[in-house]
């Protein structure tokens, strides 16, 4: 799950310790959200920044939320079509987990994986949200504690 740090790092979410994910506006991403489970862990990726990478972990730990700034119109994420009634958009509550001791760079992930194994290093991949397979995942955390 990709978060510019600038706008939400992990920093903040450890601070924090859960938020609501919200913000996500492409339907693929959302779909991806629907599907996963309480106690699913996922990876936090700072995104469109100096250290672009995975940086730790989070965990779901509520599915299948109303993303609220849909309907707040004064937010950047306002959308008119979606009534409180009939939501466009779902989302999940996560919890701070991890963060690694150093970022596992999208140059490190692009020298491991293939565009198969890792849809994050597709060129001109954009999607916020993304599933990892399992072995992938474990691959990840593996190297996260070198």
């Amino acid at each position: 799950m990709k978060s510019e740090p600038q706008v939400y790092s992990i920093e903040d979410l450890k601070q924090e310790n859960t938020t609501i994910w919200d913000g996500v506006r492409n339907y693929q991403a959302r779909n991806y959200l629907k599907q996963m489970q309480i106690g699913d862990i996922a990876f936090f990726y700072h995104s469109n920044c100096k250290n672009i990478g995975i940086i730790g972990l989070m965990k779901i730990v509520e599915t299948n939320v109303f993303d609220r700034t849909q309907f707040d119109t004064k937010s950047p994420y306002f959308d008119e079509k979606a009534t409180e009634n009939k939501p466009r958009w779902h989302t999940v509550k996560v919890q701070f987990k991890e963060k690694f001791e150093e970022i596992i760079s999208l140059n490190t992930l692009k020298q491991q994986f293939t565009e198969e194994e890792l849809l994050v290093v597709k060129k001109g991949n954009r999607l916020s949200v993304i599933p990892v397979p399992e072995n992938t995942a474990q691959k990840i955390l593996l190297m996260s504690s070198k």
